[in-house]
């Protein structure tokens, strides 16, 4: 799969390469472009699917800094650029969502929609900071293997966490979560924790946007995106039954089902 460089950094990305109209996935901390793997599959028929790493994440580079919101929202613009794909839909997962809601308030005209899941504008509370660091200091000298219960209990509903039958699905995102680049996370995790907050701005935000947060999400509670919607003019809000933080993985028909009717009825 290719790798471009942009802004100083070179990312890894996936291109489906048909379709008239292009679907950009923007996932979340700890993961890569592998937390859309089933709405690619679902939508490259259709669109032209393309998902990407961020910086230290994933296939993409370890860089020395740039992992604050606003470096990553430019890498994702030069992407865009790059690809000369606009304007197009983009699909933002938690920090994902956080660099599509600053692409949507800065460059409009890159987007034709925007769909924000278990995400928000807000900045980090700082009830969770402490709690966060330590489980990033912890990861990054003594392994991942150490942190995985809190991390998994954060990052997935019950029940995912819970169901018998996705015994697979739980080992293999454990084995992703292991397998991220130590200082890679380390960094990309500090640009999450101390990012600014855009919801003064979020108003500006004119695009189509859909908004959708898990039931069960304990990193972005439901209120988080109820608080975007009543401020994002023409927004739509949809609760997804059963999923956590990562409903992408978590309930993938659902979330599958949702982006191709919104796109649909544009």
């Amino acid at each position: 799969m290719p790798k471009t460089t942009v802004n100083d950094v070179e990312l890894y990305y996936e291109d489906s390469i048909n379709g008239d109209e292009s679907i950009i996935f923007s996932h979340g901390l700890l993961w890569s472009c592998r937390m859309f793997d089933a709405q690619v599959k679902n939508l490259k028929e259709d669109y032209r699917c393309i998902a990407f790493d961020h910086r230290g994440q994933g296939q993409t580079e370890v860089t020395n800094d740039g992992y604050d919101m606003d470096t990553l929202y430019e890498d994702a613009v030069a992407l865009i650029e790059s690809l000369d794909c606009a304007p197009v839909h983009f699909v933002g997962l938690s920090m994902g969502g956080f660099i599509g809601m600053r692409i949507a308030i800065r460059r409009p005209e890159l987007l034709k929609s925007l769909i924000l899941i278990e995400t928000t504008a807000d900045p980090e509370p700082l009830e969770n900071i402490p709690r966060y660091k330590r489980l990033n200091m912890v990861a990054r000298w003594l392994g991942f293997r150490l942190v995985t219960k809190p991390v998994m209990g954060i990052m997935f509903g019950q029940k995912f966490l819970n169901d018998p039958n996705r015994a697979d699905d739980r080992d293999y995102w454990k084995k992703q979560l292991w397998n991220n680049h130590k200082v890679g996370i380390t960094r990309a995790v500090m640009g999450v924790i101390e990012r600014k907050p855009v919801y003064d701005d979020i108003d500006k935000i004119k695009v189509p946007t859909l908004i959708m947060v898990g039931d069960q999400d304990v990193a972005t509670v439901v209120a988080k995106s109820e608080r975007m919607h009543a401020k994002i003019a023409d927004s739509e809000m949809i609760i997804v039954p059963g999923g956590g933080h990562t409903s992408s993985v978590e309930e993938p028909a659902f979330i599958n089902q949702q982006i191709r009717k919104f796109i649909e009825n544009l």
